[in-house]
Formats: C-alpha cells, structure tokens, sequence
C-alpha cells in the first residue's frame, strides 16, 4: 500500500493512479525492470541540501544529478546530497530511499528534470521498496508545482 499520506492526498484530490506491486528493490533501475517501466520513465527521488534547507530532485532512473548545475540553477551558496539521516525524519510513513517525489507532503521544494516533463505519465515509488504508483504527469504537476530545472547528466 502506498505511503498513507500520499494516498489520502491523491484521493482527497480524486486523482487516478495505478498501484503496482513488484519485487524489493533498493535502486531506481531495479524497480524500474521490477515494475516493467524504463529506466527512462521511472522518476526517482534524490535527496539534497539546499544551503542547508531539505528538497528533491526528481529524475529519469537513468540519470545523475550535476550538483554544480543544481547550485547555478538554484543560486544556492552550498548544494549537497541529504545523508539519510538527515532526511529520514521527514518520512515517518515511508521506507528510507522509497520516498514518492511529493515534497509538498513533507515541506520541501521539488525540482523535476526536464524529461519527465514530456512524458504522459509519471512513475514513482510509492513509499514503499515493493510498491510503485503511475499517474497523469499533469496531475503531478498540478499537485507539486515542481520547477523545472536542467541538472542532469
């Protein structure tokens, strides 16, 4: 079952999804074959310091993060992963590294690379290492108001 907080969200606002259950996986590339999604389309959530305030970045499994870029992009002074257990406090209701890329549940900015943006839908983990959750990506769009930032290699 998905993260209780983001379920209740995503019915409150009556958003269509599709729940899919996989394997345990603990990389993004292994949920995607776990979940029949490419690499290219499976959106996972990485966790960075932004001049010490919590976001994430959400890309393409088949993508890396430039953190240079991300600093330039976001004219933040100092740009760093988020070690887990600086962030793991933020997600009572999920398994750590199975965080769904809904920082406005959790009080934090949401960057989303450009490529996820062009597809129809978006695939994320849902909370869980077993579970993945489909969507519109205009219904995403609609509920994060992620901004768009190049930042990938």
């Amino acid at each position: 079952m998905p993260a209780r907080k983001l379920k209740e969200f995503l019915d409150r606002e009556h958003v269509s999804y599709v729940s899919i259950s996989h394997r345990e996986t603990y990389t993004a590339q292994e949920t995607a074959e776990a979940a029949h999604v490419p690499g290219y389309e499976l959106a996972k959530t990485v966790m960075v310091e932004l001049d010490g305030q919590m976001a994430m970045v959400v890309v393409p499994a088949t993508l890396k993060i430039v953190l240079q870029d991300l600093r330039d992009i976001t004219g933040a002074a100092r740009v760093r992963f988020a070690s887990e257990e600086k962030f793991k406090s933020f997600f009572p209701d999920c398994e750590i590294g199975a965080m769904p890329p809904f920082g406005n549940l959790y009080g934090m900015e949401v960057f989303v690379a450009p490529s996820l943006t062009a597809d129809e839908e978006i695939v994320f983990n849902a909370g869980t290492h077993t579970e993945a959750i489909k969507m519109a990506y205009a219904d995403f769009e609609r509920l994060v108001r992620p901004k768009v930032v190049a930042c990938t290699t």
